[in-house]
């Protein structure tokens, strides 16, 4: 397709039937939207391809956890609002009554921090088995302490085995993938990720596009 063809559109795109709408999808348009992008420049920035981005602004697929982080930068926002969580913004204390899961991409994970900071902290759950895809490269650091289960944790190239009280805190430049080391078992732990002030955007690759 030409590159100055536009793909965005005002007409929405039927959900399936079974789909139920969480307000994902509107919320992913407005924020390119209010950064000026058309659908193949945001395409473009985040190296998502079109057809993906459309399928998640018609809530006809779920962003994987990686994918909403290039999002967020990309659109300069955060998962949390991106998610509809911008309400609890001011709120210093995350309780754990208030702290709602989400599933995106198979992984479950809840809110453990502020959303508008320069750090990203989430509590984890990824399920049983091997992960797909590339390993997810992007600005920052991340910060890992395992809860429960065993974490493989490939990165650049090498594999770590991690049990609960474990911690790893690495370059999320380097390329690194994490999944359960259990084939029946998910693994859940504690993820903060600090994305520097000054460094040039370079997006995830997400485990499934």
């Amino acid at each position: 397709m030409a590159a100055s063809q536009s793909y965005d559109t005002d007409e929405p795109e039927p959900a399936p039937a079974e789909a139920v709408p969480t307000g994902l999808g509107d919320r992913l348009r407005a924020a390119r939207r209010a950064n000026g992008f058309k659908l193949d420049e945001a395409a473009q920035l985040t190296k998502l391809s079109v057809a993906y981005l459309s399928r998640l602004e018609h809530e006809r697929r779920q962003p994987s956890l990686p994918a909403l982080l290039t999002l967020a930068r990309a659109y300069n926002t955060t998962v949390s609002e991106l998610l509809g969580e911008d309400g609890a913004s001011a709120e210093p204390v995350v309780r754990a009554r208030a702290a709602e899961p989400v599933e995106a991409h198979g992984w479950t994970y809840w809110r453990v921090g502020s959303p508008r900071r320069g750090m990203q902290a989430l509590r984890v759950r990824v399920p049983a088995g091997r992960a797909d895809g590339p390993g997810r490269v992007h600005p920052g650091e991340e910060w890992l302490y395992v809860l429960t289960g065993q974490l493989r944790l490939t990165l650049d190239g090498a594999t770590h085995l991690l049990g609960p009280g474990d911690v790893a805190h690495f370059d999320s430049g380097l390329a690194h993938r994490m999944e359960s080391a259990d084939a029946y078992l998910p693994v859940e732990f504690l993820m903060v990720h600090a994305a520097p002030a000054l460094v040039a955007f370079s997006p995830c690759l997400p485990a499934h596009v």
